[in-house]
């Protein structure tokens, strides 16, 4: 199977970037309404915000890899997704124009610490709020709750929830958290670990796996990309809420980004980049609710 990446298509047109190693173009598909950008904001009290204003750019964290999410094309270097429309849309009514996001791609294991060392502004990359996270940083969101889920070829009838998984053959990454709750429920055992997810698509679609598991909103993204042969069961059985990673102590900046997120999701403009994103895999989108605390 060729993985095709989703740099078309998926991208909001207004906050398409087209700097070298920023954002791209629109797509075929018609997307969302472009998202003006906020003139002479403030947030009083964010030493976060004044640093951006200062250095006249918004440095956001994200992930590269995940299609449907946040994934740079290898061919163009652009990126795309669901996590990088939510980032744009935030910097954008922070007030900076395309040309002044700049993305940096930073894997799990340096979140916090990119995050508390001020190598990033802000972070949003299926990023699950915890209380061990928030010992070290502050959240604003859930902009989005993932689940752990299952992708199965699109004709498969038989595997509809994870209690239908017994002598089944299941694909996950190595060291996951999925592929543990698949052991410790014991829900099959057979069982097949893979550096990564696309591999596990790949042997799906060779039929030599029945069923690849993560967070739904990962397989959503490889479901999108192959709608004519995958589909997410849509049955999770476990709860992901992702927020935007902030430094700790502001608040103000905080209280600023989950406005724009209560905004979002009650003007439309959520659903239109989720539509033109993650709901190319043809899953309907559930609203999350925000922590205002």
């Amino acid at each position: 199977m060729r993985v095709r990446t989703l740099a078309v298509g998926l991208l909001v047109g207004g906050l398409a970037l087209t700097a070298c190693g920023k954002e791209g173009s629109p797509g075929e598909t018609a997307p969302p309404p472009s998202q003006d950008v906020a003139a002479d904001v403030k947030v009083d009290g964010s030493p976060t915000f004044d640093k951006m204003k200062k250095a006249g750019k918004v440095v956001i964290g994200v992930k590269e890899d995940q299609p449907g999410l946040g994934f740079k094309d290898p061919t163009t270097g652009k990126y795309s997704g669901f996590d990088i429309e939510i980032a744009n849309l935030v910097a954008a009514k922070l007030g900076f124009k395309p040309e002044q996001i700049e993305y940096k791609a930073v894997a799990s294991a340096g979140r916090e610490a990119a995050i508390a060392n001020g190598n990033v502004d802000y972070y949003v990359g299926t990023y699950t709020i915890n209380a061990k996270r928030k010992e070290q940083i502050s959240f604003a969101g859930p902009y989005f709750t993932a689940g752990q889920d299952l992708l199965v070829r699109k004709d498969d009838t038989a595997i509809t929830s994870k209690d239908t998984l017994k002598g089944k053959k299941v694909c996950s990454v190595t060291g996951s958290t999925p592929i543990q709750r698949v052991r410790e429920q014991a829900l099959t055992d057979q069982i097949v670990e893979l550096q990564n997810y696309s591999q596990c698509v790949t042997q799906l679609d060779q039929k030599l796996v029945d069923a690849v598991t993560t967070d739904d909103a990962i397989l959503k993204g490889y479901a999108a990309q192959e709608p004519d042969k995958f589909k997410v069961v849509g049955k999770t059985f476990s709860s992901e809420p992702y927020g935007i990673g902030l430094p700790k102590d502001d608040k103000a900046l905080k209280d600023k980004v989950t406005s724009i997120l209560q905004t979002a999701l009650d003007d439309g403009t959520w659903q239109k980049i989720y539509e033109n994103t993650l709901g190319k895999s043809g899953s309907p989108a559930t609203k999350p609710t925000l922590d205002k605390s």
